[in-house]
């Protein structure tokens, strides 16, 4: 007995040093990571564009490119971007994420305050990017912990390589250290140019799509961050209401706007919507029906790294005819299917007006033109009740798949990046 105590106490102590030691390595891997400075060659960069490291920051997402940019102050006040990063993986379909599951990477605009960087993140480095906003909520939005991460996987957020979330969250580190209050985000389905709005020119979304256009042209216009309002479940930009508050769900009170800005954001928008009236008459309108979102085609060769690999694959376009056609009571659209290559066309689909096949489904995604006298305030209405329908795939994957409360939870282990494919349902 008295031989055993001690074998078995001297195990026992062998344990814990080993567990200690483990610990240590990876708090210094997790601590260190996020400590990480800009890499020189960004910091060339910004030299080039005569800005510096600690200037307040700007991010601009397109889903539809799968780019990500960051901007930098001047000087002058005004922004010039610096880096366009690739994006590894985004998920869902093009337009807003509404609900908790959806697997949708949300559209409009957000703020990072340092409180939602996360050192710690099971996915390299995160940063929540401010979802459900002010509007999002407005209109019954649900969900959350939506972050931009590392590993290439997502199932609802921005996923980027290990080596730029690195570099990314430095960026972003480095200017709220310098006393930047929030980043601005800016989350678009595609770049808000002509082209692009005349082909989906009779997408269900237009409407919220042109509101998130306005923000952009306001950016685009001045080359400064916006100032983003909400009131009557709309986005209102640079502009402070008089002698009252914004109410997202109620009505907007009088609105004062700079004249500068005004004109300048109102000449910009003019020649937008004359050119979108040109292409109108040749462009056909499409919508674009992914399996489950995309990537930029800088990593086709590192398709394996990836989450849900499978689901890689072109967007199918579905062309919408221009002129609804009613049968009945009911408003329905003409929707032609491109020809797959080598099977010919498509028969023609018919669709009744609301919510879309859940995604993943064998049938045409149901939806229709609305009519244009219902006006934007109407479809601004009918933005939620597009989104309904479940997508499959987020039951496909659930055992596959966690919900990261990024920001709320510590790491216990710092995993390899080439075996990291585990989801986030967001």
């Amino acid at each position: 007995m008295s031989s055993t105590l001690p074998s078995r106490a001297l195990a026992l102590l062998g344990l814990v040093a080993a567990a200690v030691s483990l610990s240590a390595c990876e708090d210094t891997g997790l601590s260190h990571r996020s400590l990480a400075p800009i890499p020189n060659e960004t910091l060339a960069l910004f030299e080039q564009a005569g800005v510096s490291k600690e200037a307040p920051t700007l991010i601009r997402a397109y889903k539809k490119e799968a780019e990500f940019e960051v901007w930098k102050m001047k000087p002058d006040g005004k922004y010039v971007k610096v880096k366009t990063y690739p994006i590894c993986r985004w998920s869902g379909q093009l337009g807003p994420k509404t609900h908790e599951g959806d697997r949708q990477s949300p559209e409009g605009f957000y703020h990072i305050a340092p409180t939602q960087l996360n050192p710690n993140s099971s996915y390299y480095l995160s940063f929540n990017v401010g979802y459900p906003n002010a509007f999002d909520r407005a209109h019954g939005a649900t969900g959350g912990a939506v972050m931009v991460h590392g590993i290439c996987s997502s199932a609802g957020c921005f996923s980027m390589t290990d080596k730029q979330i690195a570099e990314i969250y430095a960026i972003v580190r480095t200017s709220l250290n310098a006393g930047q209050n929030a980043v601005q985000m800016q989350s678009f389905p595609f770049h808000m140019t002509a082209e692009n709005l005349a082909k989906h020119r009779l997408d269900p979304h237009i409407a919220f799509w042109r509101q998130l256009k306005e923000g952009s042209d306001h950016f685009e216009a001045t080359l400064q961050e916006p100032a983003v309002g909400v009131c009557n479940k709309h986005y209102v930009f640079d502009a402070q209401p008089v002698g009252g508050h914004l109410d997202p769900t109620g009505p907007c009170p009088q609105l004062r706007t700079d004249p500068q800005i005004a004109e300048a954001v109102a000449e910009k928008s003019k020649a937008d919507e004359a050119r979108i009236a040109e292409l109108s008459a040749t462009v056909r309108p499409v919508r674009l029906v992914y399996q489950d979102g995309g990537q930029h085609p800088a990593f086709a060769s590192r398709v394996a790294e990836v989450s849900r690999p499978e689901a890689l694959v072109p967007p199918t376009e579905i062309a919408m005819d221009e002129k609804p056609i009613r049968v009945g009571k009911t408003v329905v659209a003409k929707l032609a299917k491109e020809p797959s290559p080598g099977k010919g066309p498509a028969p023609t689909k018919m669709a009744k007006t609301g919510p879309a096949e859940p995604l993943g489904s064998a049938k045409t995604p149901a939806f229709a033109r609305e009519s244009v006298a219902e006006g934007e305030a109407s479809r601004s209405r009918e933005w939620l009740s597009l989104h309904k329908g479940e997508d499959p795939a987020t039951t496909t994957s659930k055992s596959a798949s966690r919900h990261e409360k990024d920001g709320a939870k510590k790491t216990k282990t710092a995993k390899a990046p080439e075996k990291r494919q585990a989801s986030v349902v967001q």
